[in-house]
């Protein structure tokens, strides 16, 4: 198992520029992280932001610990196709921003559900923004990751895909690219759907495993992993049971400090050895 983090109870603090990246950096290898995980929105300006990406790359030599995957927020359910065309050129400024950073995978969602979107038209516009993105995705040796996400810190509205269904049809539209999953153990009970029957559908694209909790069904509450509604252990245990042996990011937001960071890594890490097949009486 390889582990890393979202480290989403520290973004107002990195945001604001009262914590940096490096510090970040230097509490993920002191919690005894595999890896980390970046948001686009530590870099404001992107690929122009030299200081903030020099500064992540010589933390991470520093402390020893590997980049895993970069968060975006890519929106492609904006109904003015200039600003859809522009959010793909962002994307693809993503893509070579994780490169230079050393991460392999970059969290990618469909967009905003605004008012007046129709399903089909949704669709066939975040269809075709992954597809494009894929393409130079590709070239950089990057797998993009899409998320069964919620709503984005920098947006205004839930994701357009966050039912089943709609997040199943974009998959399925592109089922003969390598567009992966980032599969989000929690989101889904937003809505009240059922977590372990959206895996099923998509456990063999699932690249990365978001641990995510929430405090009850039909609310979006974080809490500290392991200690709300989230079927963790039933999903650790379907996906060891697959073979899963990809990267496990734990997306801690309970705002309790370093704590509640050492508290859901030791969860997981527990959750995880517990769900490992058992082997049968008399089996040496």
């Amino acid at each position: 198992m390889r582990l890393s983090c979202l480290p989403v109870s520290l973004y107002d603090d990195i945001f604001s520029g009262k914590r940096t990246v490096a510090d970040w950096l230097g509490l993920g290898a002191k919690l005894g992280l595999d890896a980390v995980d970046f948001s686009i929105k530590f870099f404001p300006r992107r690929l122009a932001d030299t200081y903030h990406r020099m500064l992540a790359v010589l933390a991470c030599e520093k402390f020893l610990i590997t980049p895993c995957m970069l968060a975006c927020y890519s929106d492609f359910t904006h109904p003015d196709a200039a600003q859809r065309e522009a959010e793909l050129t962002q994307l693809k400024e993503d893509i070579e921003l994780a490169d230079l950073l050393g991460a392999r995978f970059v969290r990618v969602t469909a967009g905003q559900n605004r008012p007046g979107i129709q399903r089909d038209e949704g669709v066939q516009w975040v269809t075709e923004g992954f597809r494009r993105a894929l393409d130079e995705a590709d070239t950089r040796g990057i797998t993009l990751a899409y998320e069964n996400h919620t709503k984005g810190a920098p947006w205004d509205y839930w994701d357009f895909s966050q039912p089943t269904e709609i997040f199943l049809q974009i998959l399925d539209n592109l089922a003969d690219t390598p567009l992966g999953v980032c599969f989000d153990t929690a989101n889904p009970l937003v809505l009240g759907e059922d977590v372990l029957a959206l895996l099923e559908e998509v456990l063999k694209r699932v690249v990365v495993l978001h641990v995510f909790d929430l405090r009850e069904i039909g609310t979006f509450e974080p809490v500290r992993v392991g200690t709300g509604a989230a079927p963790i252990p039933q999903v650790f245990s379907r996906m060891r049971a697959a073979g899963y042996d990809g990267w496990l990011s734990i997306e801690e937001a309970s705002r309790s400090g370093e704590e509640g960071f050492a508290q859901s890594i030791a969860f997981v890490r527990q959750a995880w050895q517990e769900a490992a097949p058992q082997t049968p009486i008399g089996v040496v």
